[in-house]
């Protein structure tokens, strides 16, 4: 038998010499080649069920695929182990009882028992369909979903039964036949016997004792919760969108020859799915639908109607509901009390209720409204309970996304973080005493891992390594595995034992001596004010070697609300090494946190609700002032490039500001809201028919009669994200307006984010020649 390989730890590596570090001058080939020339980070970490080892995946060679390796807390050091091992091993996803003598878990679709004392594991199940675990009875009978309807299971007696009869489509008869049809039904029926002679026998065959069919009609069953008493059975329904038309993608390049269509997305402001939640109660064999009109503020209408109001007298003169999407029932420990969750589809609101299963109805407990959109980290995720009657839940009542309690029994509400940061993710230790907390607390771009008392309080810091610290804790709650990266170092594994100012461990060493042979810079981190007097931060890669023409390029991430101003690695890393080389090259490059980025609470959150390309474009054009005061750049040789959501601002720069950016570099970009998906875009603009002005002043092609400056195009042809009819409209459009200084890559075998090396290394070199040929002169 071959014995496995040992890896030697980080510790045996050395640093990087000085000489090293001025080898390998960057350019466009090197950077943009399969990433596999940087190193592999590590990934993927699950626990032992003993937390005795962590499992890892990992290609430290350079393989076409990572394998999976296996460290050893005790020893801290690993070797290389498989997936089935690692899936035998690792710890799952444990449903305790109240009791909390037994555990149920599934795995690849079939239940297991966990006896705690004993430490013993029995499967319950062996069939063909999946069953997904739900909760425990107080009689210790595993509660458990399969093929739509719930069961339960008493592992003690090894008895089943059903508890749910959900049956797909209409009752008989419920669909109402056309005058035409029921003539031929009942025609049918009269002529011939094989139909008389079977409903004989449907009437002498002994039906079977059981639960009353529920049917589904036009739904499908998406979520269910059940109390622990067994009365109740809590459900949600989700009623597909009809009648809406689907986006085709054409997909050029294929293995048949032929061009073939691939069926995408809606757009914004098409028909949405409709939501109903009920209680099924058990003894009476019934069910009770939910309903959102007794909810304070159902009928409120959002504040942006004020801009149109003759179809604010119209809806006022409705005053109908509006619709909601509901969450599903969370029961208490004791199997009391519920509580639920209700979202306007407007997205101006969200409710946090107490259920009433007896009847149906429902109490306000928590009222989260935004004139824009409600949105932040953890807001409108599953409520919890921290006992029989304290549950908590995310809210931006403060401004930023902080923890609060609430007491069903006393009806009072408590805060339990605070302060001008954002808890991110929130876990509660498994004695029920302390969370534990991810948060921006020092800065918004460094991320630690927190302990806080149930009951609030100061938070305790655990981590201390700056920069970002993505935390999976051991089952045994005494290590922390800890992904970790700064600016300029890629993610490794480091290892901590679980309390505060306790040294975090490397474990793994990752980049390729290729990729430590150029000194990668820590960009200046600076802050400035905005225009508006809100604190906008950056990251700048001042020129190594000012160019004669002292040239800016402004750098602008994607994705809208998101973050890449921090302290740890940048998802953005080919554009992170892009920004070294354009620095090495004598550019100074600015990478702005712009309004509605991430990490900075509520105002920051929602300050381009209405007008995307505002405060968010005005932000770069403020950063280049700061450039211009700060760091000497000539304002006349500024350049800005970016991917999706930095694609649109680079358009709008160009467009609106042609004074500031005299070129520009738009990938993969929207060019009309109003052709994109609808989950982002309405939290934002609403949706065109309503909100018209928000989307006409928010969308680059009705601003490309501006274009003064130099323009690159560059989009993927099988975007299903961002789809290639976005920048061929503008492509025409700036055709019917007679503009010639422009132009357009386009990338065949492209989705939205880029696979191939070639077509990366490709659409760089385009961007560095636009920048060279425009911006040194």
């Amino acid at each position: 038998m071959q014995k496995k390989k040992l890896i030697v730890p980080f510790l045996l590596f050395g640093a990087i010499s000085v000489a090293q570090a001025q080898l390998a001058p960057l350019t466009v080939d090197k950077i943009m080649r399969d990433p596999k020339w940087m190193g592999t980070s590590p990934s993927n970490y699950r626990w032992s069920d003993n937390s005795a080892y962590l499992f890892f995946d990992w290609n430290p060679e350079g393989k076409d695929k990572p394998d999976v390796y296996r460290l050893d807390v005790s020893t801290q050091k690993y070797t290389l182990s498989t997936d089935s091992i690692a899936k035998l091993e690792s710890a799952p996803r444990y449903i305790y009882s109240k009791d909390k003598s037994l555990a149920v878990f599934e795995r690849d679709g079939d239940l297991y028992v966990k006896d705690i004392k004993k430490n013993k594991i029995v499967r319950q199940t062996e069939t063909a369909a999946w069953e997904n675990p739900l909760t425990f009875l107080n009689d210790n009978s595993i509660v458990f979903l399969r093929e739509e309807n719930l069961y339960s299971l008493n592992p003690k007696h090894s008895t089943l039964k059903q508890l749910t009869n959900f049956q797909k489509g209409k009752a008989k008869g419920e669909s109402k036949l056309s005058a035409q049809d029921a003539w031929l039904k009942e025609d049918q029926e009269s002529l011939f016997e094989v139909f008389k002679e079977e409903d004989r026998k449907k009437e002498k065959s002994p039906k079977k004792s059981g639960l009353k069919p529920l049917y589904l009609g036009d739904g499908f069953l998406a979520g269910a919760s059940v109390s622990s008493d067994g009365k109740y059975i809590t459900y949600r329904l989700v009623y597909p969108a009809k009648g809406n038309r689907n986006t085709i993608v054409p997909d050029f390049i294929t293995r048949s020859g032929y061009v073939e269509d691939l069926n995408m997305r809606t757009k914004v402001g098409n028909e949405l799915s409709g939501y109903k939640t009920f209680v099924y109660q058990v003894d009476r064999d019934s069910a009770l639908e939910l309903s959102a009109s007794t909810i304070p503020g159902i009928k409120d209408l959002p504040a942006y109607l004020s801009d149109y109001p003759e179809r604010m007298k119209k809806l006022q003169d409705a005053n109908s509901d509006r619709a909601v999407y509901w969450g599903i029932p969370s029961w208490s420990p004791d199997g009391q009390t519920a509580v639920v969750t209700a979202k306007a589809q407007d997205n101006k609101d969200l409710w946090l209720l107490k259920l009433n299963p007896a009847d149906g109805t429902v109490k306000v407990l928590d009222r989260q409204h935004d004139d824009a959109w409600i949105g932040g980290p953890g807001i409108g995720r599953e409520v919890k309970w921290l006992n029989d009657h304290i549950c908590y839940f995310q809210s931006e009542a403060s401004g930023y996304s902080h923890l609060y309690s609430y007491d069903i029994h006393t009806d009072q509400k408590k805060q339990l973080t605070s302060g001008n940061w954002e808890v991110q993710s929130v876990e509660l230790s498994k004695d029920g005493k302390q969370f534990y907390i991810s948060a921006n607390k020092d800065h918004p771009g460094i991320t630690h891992f927190y302990l806080l008392p149930v009951a609030g309080g100061e938070l305790t810091q655990i981590t201390g390594m700056k920069g970002g610290n993505e935390v999976t804790l051991s089952p045994d709650e005494k290590w922390l595995a800890i992904n970790h990266s700064t600016m300029n170092k890629p993610w490794e594994l480091y290892l901590q034992p679980n309390r505060p100012g306790r040294e975090a461990k490397q474990i793994t060493k990752s980049t390729t001596s290729e990729f430590d042979s150029y000194a990668w810079r820590e960009p200046d981190m600076i802050s400035f004010k905005n225009r508006h007097g809100d604190d906008v931060y950056a990251r700048v890669y001042p020129a190594k070697d000012p160019h004669p023409s002292k040239p800016a390029v402004v750098f602008v991430h994607g994705a809208g609300y998101l973050q890449n101003v921090h302290y740890w690695w940048s998802q953005y890393f080919r554009e992170y090494m892009f920004n070294n080389m354009l620095a090495d090259n004598g550019y100074t490059v600015i990478d702005i946190d712009y309004t509605a980025s991430s990490g900075y609470g509520r105002n920051h959150r929602t300050g381009i609700y209405r007008h995307m390309g505002g405060k968010d474009l005005t932000d770069q054009v403020d950063g280049v002032k700061y450039l211009v005061d700060h760091y000497g750049v000539n304002p006349a040789n500024v350049g800005i490039y970016g991917g999706s959501y930095g694609g649109f601002i680079t358009l709008m720069g160009l467009f609106t500001e042609p004074d500031v950016f005299k070129s520009g570099a738009a990938l993969r970009s929207v060019t009309d809201w109003a052709h994109y998906n609808h989950g982002y875009t309405s939290n934002i603009l609403n949706t065109p028919v309503e909100d018209p002005i928000a989307f006409k002043r928010s969308s680059p092609i009705y601003f490309a009669d501006k274009l003064k400056g130099n323009l690159l195009m560059l989009h993927g042809m099988v975007d299903v994200n961002v789809q290639f009819q976005d920048i061929i409209r503008l492509n025409q459009r700036l055709i019917e307006l007679g503009k010639d200084n422009w132009d357009l890559a386009v990338y065949p075998v492209e989705d939205h984010g880029f696979v191939q090396p070639s077509s990366w290394t490709d659409e760089y070199k385009r961007i560095y020649r636009l920048f060279e040929t425009t911006l040194k002169n």
